[in-house]
């Protein structure tokens, strides 16, 4: 198995869907009709540290709060309270 660059250098050239490494204008693996981006076209020159810090610190099971604190059902009920 190829290990998948982290910093290619034109990666707009390959399909990176699969192990193949298909280039962009000849897709072997019939993964689709348009090629597969790899990552750092999408989230940046930093997404193998991004990706691994959001590894790190996956959340615990939901408690039913959303991520500023409030409860979710009081969320939605102050919503609702807004529209009537």
């Amino acid at each position: 198995m190829a290990k998948m660059p982290v910093r290619p250098a034109h990666p707009e050239s390959i399909c990176w869907g699969c192990e193949k490494y298909c280039p962009a204008d000849r897709l072997g693996c019939a993964n689709g009709t348009i090629r597969t981006p790899h990552p750092c076209e999408l989230f940046g020159d930093d997404w193998l540290e991004w990706a691994l810090n959001e590894s790190n610190a996956a959340e615990p099971p939901s408690s039913g709060r959303t991520r500023g604190g409030e409860h979710a059902q009081g969320a939605q009920s102050g919503q609702d309270e807004l529209h009537r």
